[in-house]
């Protein structure tokens, strides 16, 4: 499954400090309903993500009925993004569970 989205970053300031981008309302509906073909525990969706040409490996977190893609900071810096910035993010949902053979 691929999803393509448009989010503000913003920065959560918890015990562990990180940014993320929320993923819309009806994206995150498509996503759920998928959950429970990729999860790996806590409803977090294993992903690819690419904001400009940086790519990563992540997992979507569930928050308010949706997802947050967290964003490293490696990944901020190589895109020249902060907190506020706008982005466009594409999504490439990935499975947790070994094929066969895995």
């Amino acid at each position: 499954m691929h999803v393509t989205f448009s989010g503000e970053i913003w920065y959560w300031r918890g015990p562990a400090p990180f940014h993320f981008v929320t993923v819309p309302a009806e994206e995150g509906r498509e996503l759920k309903a998928i959950s429970g073909l990729v999860t790996y525990g806590w409803g977090m969706i294993p992903v690819t993500a690419r904001i400009g040409t940086t790519v990563w490996k992540t997992s979507l977190f569930p928050k308010d009925g949706s997802y947050v893609v967290p964003l490293k900071d490696s990944v901020r810096s190589a895109n020249g993004l902060e907190t506020g910035d706008r982005v466009t993010v594409q999504l490439e949902v990935r499975s947790a569970r070994p094929g066969p053979g895995g």
